[in-house]
């Protein structure tokens, strides 16, 4: 089974809100997942993103693959941790 990490659109029209996903590759959008990873919100001003990196990163040992959108939301998250901490 291929496994991707990407978004799943929640929210009402003209007002998107999405959930990170870990999900078979194969099913629709909205489909079902397997477990959610974060949020992101496109309509916020700052920090309109929120992920579970630990939980990310298991699932990318685990060879799952993330869509290029996913994949900038990760990068962004990892380098805010690394300048948190």
């Amino acid at each position: 089974m291929a496994v991707a990490i990407r978004l799943r659109r929640e929210g009402n029209k003209d007002r998107p809100f999405y959930r990170v996903v870990v999900t078979d590759s194969r099913a629709r959008r909205e489909g079902p997942y397997i477990e959610q990873v974060g949020t992101y919100d496109p309509m916020a001003a700052k920090d309109n993103s929120n992920l579970d990196l630990e939980k990310v990163e298991s699932w990318l040992g685990k060879g799952a693959k993330p869509s290029e959108t996913v994949a900038s939301l990760i990068r962004r998250a990892r380098k805010a941790a690394a300048s948190a901490g």
